[in-house]
């Protein structure tokens, strides 16, 4: 069983550094359009089963343009991005690569999905989907956050817990396999 996974198109808060997370349910911009454009030629060959899409306006889009093959599309809130809390529409700063994306992090802000939280959520959707649809290949078209914790499902956590690095561009597609 193949998993392939897919970011959203760039977003003004993406060019912006700005957060945007869950509540932020902004569409993709016209880079955000072109760069979707380019990842469908890839998808077009990919042998596809079923498509798994974040409902949020910015993944709906994207999944909209790069499904050329019009291949069966279930939305699922559990791939929804992170929810960022009061930080949602606030410039990205220092915190965000210290603190934000630190699975250790103890810091607490409010209505703030910790990187636990948000990997548990994560996980236990990827244990359900390798079980529901073993033996297909499937799409997930969804954020940056959620791409991290997918990245982790199948890869060891850093010993510092500092995940930011691992996110992957507008429009990058990864692959995993469910063994």
């Amino acid at each position: 069983m193949k998993l392939y996974v897919i970011r959203h198109g760039n977003t003004d808060s993406n060019r912006l550094d700005i957060y945007n997370g869950k509540l932020l349910n902004e569409d993709i911009n016209n880079i955000g359009i072109k760069q979707a454009q380019e990842a469908s030629k890839k998808i077009k060959n990919l042998n596809l089963d079923l498509i798994i899409c974040s409902p949020l306006l910015r993944t709906r889009h994207t999944c909209d343009i790069i499904n050329s093959n019009k291949i069966k599309v279930i939305y699922d809130d559990r791939i929804e991005e992170r929810n960022c809390g009061v930080l949602t529409n606030t410039k990205i700063d220092d915190f965000y690569y210290t603190e934000y994306w630190n699975y250790y992090s103890k810091v607490k802000i409010d209505k703030l999905e910790t990187v636990p939280e948000l990997f548990k959520r994560v996980n236990l959707f990827l244990d359900e989907i390798k079980k529901k649809y073993s033996g297909q290949n499937i799409l997930l078209v969804t954020h940056g956050g959620v791409a991290r914790a997918i990245h982790f499902y199948f890869n060891e956590l850093p010993e510092d817990g500092q995940v930011e690095k691992y996110l992957p561009d507008n429009c990058e597609i990864r692959e995993y396999s469910f063994n």
